[in-house]
């Protein structure tokens, strides 16, 4: 398929080759996605009186059904971007991952991140290096001392406010959490 594109070359004259790469980058997302619309891309040069040295900015836009993909790539940080052909790569790796992460999306496939659970330190083993936390729905989960974040498992007392993620196998002890975090007394358990 034929992506329809549109250049645009802003403070600066139009260059057969920067448009050459721009095309030959602009069809390699194809490959993420078969349903691109359209792809505009402006390409900018840096203003005559900078004088942290001439940084390109690159802004593409992506139309997709039912949604927009903005890639903007201005780099002042990355001194490479001046080389426009750099800056050029760069905004295009950007966007190959967006529409990668618009695909997921569109598909189903987004990852479902674990939901933390709160509960409060009931036991605690120092000695031993574990402990046990019980949840809202008054479950006890265990949990080991590398699990602790900072302030650390040291810094723990009985009664301290949690939040963990809870592991998806179960230790000897029962229900495991895979991450512990001491919460600020501020936050209300319920």
């Amino acid at each position: 398929m034929q992506l329809p594109l549109q250049i645009t070359f802003r403070h600066m004259d139009p260059s057969p080759a920067v448009e050459a790469a721009i095309r030959e980058h602009a069809e390699r997302l194809n490959r993420f996605s078969d349903r691109i619309m359209g792809c505009r891309v402006v390409v900018e040069a840096p203003h005559q009186h900078q004088r942290k040295g001439k940084l390109y900015s690159i802004r593409i836009d992506l139309t997709v059904p039912g949604e927009e993909i903005p890639v903007t790539h201005t780099g002042p940080e990355n001194h490479a971007h001046e080389d426009i052909y750099v800056a050029i790569r760069d905004a295009f790796n950007t966007a190959g991952r967006l529409l990668e992460d618009h695909v997921r999306k569109f598909r189903g496939d987004v990852k479902a991140h674990e939901a933390s659970v709160h509960g409060k330190v009931i036991r605690l083993f120092p000695y031993e290096g574990y402990g046990f936390i019980e949840t809202s729905d008054h479950d006890e989960v265990y949990f080991h001392k590398n699990s602790v974040t900072q302030p650390g498992f040291d810094k723990l007392e009985v009664g301290a406010e949690v939040r963990m993620v809870l592991a998806e196998d179960e230790s000897a002890h029962g229900p495991q959490a895979s991450t512990v975090t001491a919460l600020g007394k501020h936050h209300i358990v319920g």
